[in-house]
């Protein structure tokens, strides 16, 4: 297959010159919900078959639907989250065709006139993944549907079986434009989606449960020339996955093209096994389904009431959170990427930045930066290096606050932390105790310390002579010898201290 690069100008070299990648994506999110879009059914994760299915999910004569306000309310809010254009009129369409786990024959979705228009999502430059650049990507819209039920093949040699757990359950389809020019735009595209799904609530996000997933979209062209023939890989569920599918998808079309061929307009399944995808079917169009307004439902109507209370309900979304934490807290934008990119992450660091600063009687701006510095790198490290020896239920704000505070005036060092919290992870005992119980305090007595650095003198004379004759560098031996004869407890600025007055006085 041709070589591509791994630039933000992600080219693929073919024998008659470079390709461009094309890329768009249909996210399906299940939407927050007890109920599903058109019937009192259960919507949790992991039921029995066939358990969590009204008459209506069945498509038993005579049932109507009744749409479902806290699905329609959660479309809404997302649709505001990520600026765009909320539709105070939209309608319910039947998409008709034909499947074992369709009971009605037919699909409710939105096609002509969706309850979310045009909105936008702003990718951010990553040097590591190749994106020099922040990037705006378009959103076409986003419509309401109600999903399929799941047919399961591998319970007998020779029938398939049919679970109508999930047919109705409400999904968001949110179709982006092909505005993406590589496997990394797509990914922080979806990483970036799925954050603001979770902050606002409106989808848990779990893409291995398939309450999210994509249908990846990929075409290739020449640069500057029109679209290319797409091609749509069906509910990729990982960012991984999506990346692959469009490395493979799109290497595959050129060597269909340099070779003399045409790209089919089709859907394509993808291996995760063999990383290949595979045709699935014909690609169909719009007219294909017969569209037409659903008889049983009318249009969707939004009063202002309604949209003041969903944009009332929005919580600070992860661009906002994270210029707050720059311009307020003055966390460096790496510190505040990585705090903002998942909901339990900003939640852990802004309850331990409280407890932090109450302890230390700091306001939370200045205590921020070692905050964060623990939140991201020490805490984690400590954690993975105990690996099941530890209990994460320990691991309290409460306790990393004292940690942090004993830190901060000096008692205890930045390796005493580590072993402190290694036992309050172990053993959930307090951290101070810890601290005193073990001996895992820094001495900071001065007088204490006068005394190991007379001896470390006295017992080193001639580099003593060799420092005050114009050998500076020999200071360190100084630190290192001190800190030795104090079995790494001296606190290191005292040290520093004492000797500078003791060596240059």
């Amino acid at each position: 297959m041709p070589s591509s690069t791994t630039t933000t100008d992600y080219r693929i070299q073919g024998a008659t010159g470079e390709w461009e990648v094309v890329i768009g994506l249909e996210v399906h999110a299940q939407v927050t919900s007890a109920a599903k879009l058109f019937s009192s059914a259960a919507t949790a994760f992991g039921a029995e078959p066939n358990t969590q299915v009204s008459l209506i999910d069945a498509a038993m004569p005579g049932m109507l639907p009744v749409p479902n306000r806290e699905c329609v309310r959660q479309a809404v809010r997302t649709g505001m989250a990520i600026e765009a254009q909320i539709n105070r009129w939209s309608r319910f369409d039947r998409k008709n065709y034909f499947y074992a786990d369709l009971p009605q024959g037919y699909q409710i979705s939105q096609l002509y006139h969706p309850i979310v228009g045009e909105g936008q999502l702003l990718i951010e430059a990553d040097e590591k993944a190749g994106i020099a650049d922040d990037k705006v990507i378009g959103i076409e819209r986003i419509h309401i549907e109600q999903d399929a039920g799941k047919l399961m093949h591998d319970q007998h040699p020779t029938m398939s079986y049919v679970d109508l757990n999930r047919s109705g359950v409400a999904l968001m389809e949110i179709v982006s434009k092909p505005d993406m020019r590589s496997p990394a735009e797509a990914g922080a595209y979806v990483r970036k989606l799925r954050s603001i799904l979770r902050y606002v609530g409106s989808c848990d996000g779990n893409m291995e449960e398939g309450s999210m997933r994509a249908d990846v979209n990929v075409s290739v062209r020449k640069p500057g020339e029109p679209f290319g023939t797409r091609t749509e890989t069906k509910n990729v569920n990982s960012v991984r996955f999506v990346m692959q599918v469009i490395e493979y998808e799109a290497n595959r079309q050129v060597d269909v093209l340099e070779n003399g061929g045409m790209v089919d307009q089709e859907t394509r399944l993808f291996d995760p096994g063999t990383g290949t995808t595979r045709t699935m079917r014909s690609k169909e169009d719009a007219h294909d389904y017969r569209y037409f307004p659903d008889p049983d439902l009318l249009p969707l109507e939004l009063d202002e009431a309604f949209l003041t209370d969903c944009r009332a309900s929005l919580p600070e979304l992860p661009d906002a959170k994270r210029d707050r934490y720059e311009r307020e807290l003055g966390l460096t934008p790496y510190n505040a990427r990585e705090l903002t990119a998942e909901v339990e992450t900003f939640a852990r660091f802004e309850t331990l930045l409280g407890a932090a600063a109450a302890k230390m009687g700091k306001a939370e701006a200045d205590v921020a930066t070692q905050v964060a510095n623990w939140a991201l790198s020490v805490a984690p490290g400590v954690m993975k290096a105990l690996g099941d020896e530890a209990d994460p239920s320990n691991a309290t704000a409460g306790a990393q606050a004292a940690i942090l505070a004993m830190q901060d005036k000096g008692e205890i060092s930045g390796g005493q932390a580590k072993e402190i919290y290694e036992i309050v992870l172990k053993t959930g005992r307090d951290a101070e105790e810890v601290a005193e119980a073990e001996g895992l305090k820094q001495q900071s007595d001065i007088g204490a310390i006068e005394a190991v650095v007379d001896e470390v003198l006295a017992g080193n004379a001639d580099k003593v002579a060799e420092y005050r004759g114009g050998k500076d560098k020999l200071f360190g031996f100084f630190v290192g010898q001190t800190m030795k004869a104090m079995k790494g407890k001296g606190n290191p600025a005292v040290v520093n201290d004492v000797l500078r007055a003791k060596l240059d006085g």
